[in-house]
């Protein structure tokens, strides 16, 4: 389950202990018997276990069931047909067959499965939650809700608590995040020296999909690389566009990497022979400018309102566009999420404070409506005592900020 490096110095062991401390930690403030977790993310933070994780994010066919006090139990796929690797991980205090009631094993019989999925928890619920009713789940359908709810129980959010769970990391989540930038940065270099006239889009992206997975990272988010005038509007995806001599090529990682921690760092390259036009030299400048700005002001104790206050104001010409700018990232993506001062009236938890521990991924994308280019960035760094440090190293372009 862990990281296939014959000398690795992460502490495995350390890093589960904490992070089911963490969720049980949640499940006490919030008076709850249990979490029960389907999301691939959640179940590895609190079990440690992978396992077929993007067919699973649709297909929910292995869950855990978490309790307030002791060890989980993990619902494995394959468990009692065949050994599993999760029999290795210390943290589950049993292994048992999942019950599914997805239409692709139940069919018309997914009533009757679900009422025996949720008993099998109830009898789990009651034994360990001290008469405790009250469970989160973090995915739940209408048929799995009605099976649990006629049994006695409440349903809470489980995805707001695995959102906290996973707001603070541990020096050892600190050491698996860095991996992962490393081998994301990896594949950046390589695509760095591939890029040329005549590479497609889609031929870029791939190389960072491989290196991933050659260094025993898991998956891809997104396919966020897009070049020329297809970098404006942003949020295009690769494709067998040929980059051309004098594009601009932007690209987001979105990567899943060793260990299941998220690497998400954007760059955009200039495509030679020639030099940027000075268009492109004015995008890219905003762009880092605006990079700079903003994670200077990430330092503990700020709520996110006085960061949004003091972020780099868009210039009008870039309103249009406008991207949040700040989101946490652990083994996904997570909460919080930064929009930017023109949207301060839609933000979410704005008294929040910034916590050593803490990570998040700095973004800017800068062009203008109507617009041929457009520059994405992003840097990855950790809140510390002392203030924002830099997890991303990848250099900028120095072509585009000359």
């Amino acid at each position: 389950m862990d990281s296939l490096h014959p000398k690795d110095p992460i502490d495995y062991v350390a890093v589960r202990r904490y992070r089911l401390a963490r969720v049980q930690d949640q499940l006490r403030k919030r008076d709850l018997a249990a979490a029960v977790l389907f999301d691939p993310h959640n179940l590895r933070y609190a079990t440690g276990s992978r396992n077929m994780a993007v067919w699973t994010l649709h297909n929910h066919v292995r869950y855990a069931f978490v309790p307030a006090e002791g060890l989980p139990v993990l619902f494995e796929f394959g468990a009692g047909k065949w050994p599993v690797a999760s029999q290795s991980l210390e943290n589950p205090a049993e292994i048992r067959p999942p019950r599914s009631w997805t239409h692709f094993y139940s069919g018309s019989e997914k009533q009757a499965h679900a009422a025996a999925w949720a008993a099998e928890l109830a009898d789990l619920a009651r034994a360990s939650g001290g008469g405790n009713r009250r469970i989160a789940f973090d995915h739940l359908n209408p048929i799995g809700l009605r099976a649990i709810e006629a049994l006695g129980f409440e349903v809470a959010d489980g995805e707001a608590l695995m959102e906290h769970a996973r707001l603070i990391k541990s020096a050892e989540e600190i050491a698996c995040i860095r991996r992962a930038v490393a081998v994301a940065e990896e594949g950046m270099r390589r695509m760095r020296e591939t890029l040329r006239p005549g590479v497609t889009e889609n031929a870029l992206w791939a190389i960072l999909n491989q290196t991933n997975a050659e260094m025993d990272g898991e998956w891809l988010e997104t396919r966020l690389l897009s070049s020329g005038p297809r970098t404006n509007p942003w949020m295009q995806e690769a494709s067998f566009r040929t980059v051309e001599a004098g594009d601009l090529v932007a690209f987001d990682t979105d990567m899943i990497g060793p260990n299941g921690y998220c690497a998400d760092i954007s760059r955009t390259y200039f495509c030679g022979p020639g030099r940027p036009s000075d268009e492109q030299k004015r995008l890219y400048a905003a762009s880092h400018a605006q990079i700079e700005h903003n994670l200077a002001l990430m330092n503990p104790g700020r709520t996110l309102r006085e960061v949004i206050e003091n972020e780099s104001h868009f210039p009008e010409a870039y309103l249009p566009y406008r991207y949040g700018f700040a989101h946490g990232v652990g083994l996904k993506d997570e909460f919080p999420f930064l929009r930017n001062a023109a949207d301060l009236d839609q933000q979410n938890d704005p008294e929040m404070r910034l916590e050593p521990g803490m990570v998040f991924s700095m973004e800017s994308y800068i062009g203008e409506a109507g617009g041929r280019d457009g520059v994405k960035l992003e840097e990855q760094i950790l809140i510390t005592e002392r203030g924002p440090e830099r997890l991303s190293t990848f250099p900028f372009e120095p072509a585009l900020l000359a």
